[in-house]
């Protein structure tokens, strides 16, 4: 009987992939994982915005930046004013305001959409992953490695996998777009 545990572990690196990618998303409230995809240049090498400040979360709707070598707060500003984050932050002299305005109607529907598209990719790529291990049963199968049993066996364990996993986007779908439409 061939081994399913590697199938299950690539379903689950997608589903935590997918959970970084919701973090990311902004839901009206700050988030210090918003800034995760922004990189700045620290000599002369790009670096995650986390590695070269400490970022706190003092009020709701407000994310603070002090970065740890003051020189750094230009480069950082210029960082997340080109990033897709639609916030111009504050900046002080020593640290750095990012004020989250409330998120308009269109704006949350449209944050919807992109929480759907993201989800859909994630299915897909569990889809994928459940296509190449029965591709690869099958295979064993013509090469007489394993029965027919044992091939409708990990063809219902690996669709067992999926329908779990499909399950579980869909439930964190739903909890990002309730917390996304809550005022």
């Amino acid at each position: 009987m061939p081994d399913i545990s590697v199938y299950e572990t690539n379903m689950q690196k997608s589903i935590q992939n997918f959970k970084e990618e919701l973090n990311s998303i902004r839901a009206g409230r700050a988030n210090p994982h918003m800034l995760d995809k922004i990189t700045v240049e620290y000599y002369g090498a790009d670096s995650p915005l986390n590695q070269v400040a400490n970022i706190t979360i003092p009020e709701a709707r407000m994310i603070v930046i002090q970065p740890w070598d003051l020189n750094m707060l230009k480069p950082i500003e210029k960082s997340i004013q080109a990033s897709d984050l639609g916030i111009n932050p504050t900046n002080d002299g020593k640290v750095l305001r990012l004020t989250l305005p409330p998120l308009t109607e269109e704006r949350r529907k449209s944050l919807t959409k992109d929480v759907k598209k993201k989800s859909e990719d994630c299915k897909i790529a569990v889809r994928n992953i459940r296509r190449d291990a029965i591709d690869n049963f099958k295979k064993l199968h013509k090469q007489n490695e394993i029965t027919e049993d044992d091939l409708a066996g990990c063809e219902n364990k690996i669709q067992k996998l999926t329908d779990k996993y499909i399950a579980q986007i869909d439930q964190l779908t739903d909890d990002k777009n309730k917390e996304i439409m809550t005022v």
